[in-house]
């Protein structure tokens, strides 16, 4: 009996199927090995990022909102929210610095759900403290040629502001994800041991090299060596230092760089994951933990 026409197998299918398979393997291979672009794309597709955090279905701290008209960033109305639990005593402050298309609501509420990760953190036992986030637009949490001036306007700005509402700013954290991990980074090394107690970055976006920025990450190579925070790791000498970021993430090449860098190997590391939502709710219980325990030591 002769086989149906769909189901013949012929040597010629056998060897063009084969060599199919071995063009995508190669392929798959240089991809992984970065000679070819289109890593993070490939682990996605393939389902290699790993499970999806998920926001604790918990009732969050308490939060509050404002603005404020930012000298630093040129008169620009910048939006804050403050999340923290009760306390009858001044509360160490995480600052947290939101990635690039993003405002300081992104940390909280449906999102990124940080007030509910910070509700259930307490609950198992942690360390209370608060996190506050402001808005940075997408300036990359430095000071621009233009003037205007994000980093300034934390320190210069939102820190008083804290202050004032009670917050014990003395007992200072730092922290963000993508643009904002980078400006966390950034920022404690400029603000040293002296003003920061500990900084997690997750997904930082780094590069090794001015060619190699997004467009508008830096105003052009000499802002970019001016402020890079690679080759400047021992900038953070006695800050409590976290690093994160997914085996899938297209930065994770540069974030290995900066990492290895360390004198001694910061905590954190790599994992599957993306440069995702998904991946930043699963670190946040682990992020929180590490800030919680130096803040209040």
């Amino acid at each position: 009996m002769t086989a149906p026409r769909a189901a013949r197998i012929t040597r010629r299918s056998l060897i063009v199927g084969g060599a199919a398979l071995v063009v995508a393997g190669g392929a798959a291979e240089a991809v992984n090995a970065r000679v070819l672009p289109g890593r993070s794309t490939m682990y996605r597709v393939l389902g290699l990022d790993g499970p999806a955090g998920t926001v604790p279905d918990v009732a969050g701290v308490p939060s509050t909102s404002g603005t404020f008209v930012s000298r630093a960033r040129k008169g620009r109305e910048v939006g804050w929210t403050i999340a923290a639990p009760a306390s009858d005593t001044a509360l160490p402050v995480v600052v947290a610095l939101h990635g690039y298309g993003d405002d300081h609501a992104d940390f909280f509420g449906q999102h990124l759900g940080y007030d509910r990760f910070l509700a259930a953190h307490i609950t198992a036992g942690g360390a209370p403290f608060a996190i506050a986030s402001v808005d940075g637009g997408n300036r990359y949490w430095h000071r621009r040629a233009d003037g205007d001036d994000p980093a300034s306007m934390v320190v210069d700005e939102f820190l008083p502001l804290l202050a004032r509402r009670g917050f014990d700013t003395a007992r200072l954290g730092l922290t963000g994800y993508s643009m904002g991990g980078y400006g966390a980074l950034h920022l404690a090394g400029v603000l040293g041991s002296s003003q920061v107690r500990a900084v997690s970055a997750i997904s930082p976006a780094l590069w090794t090299q001015a060619g190699e920025t997004a467009r508008g990450a830096f105003d052009d190579p000499e802002d970019f060596r001016a402020n890079t925070v690679l080759g400047r790791q021992r900038s953070l000498d006695g800050v409590a230092v976290r690093v994160d970021c997914g085996t899938g993430d297209g930065f994770e090449p540069a974030v290995r760089t900066y990492v290895d860098g360390f004198a001694t190997a910061p905590a954190g590391g790599f994992e599957a994951g993306g440069h995702t939502t998904a991946y930043w709710r699963r670190l946040a219980p682990q992020q929180l933990t590490f800030l919680g325990r130096h803040l209040t030591r």
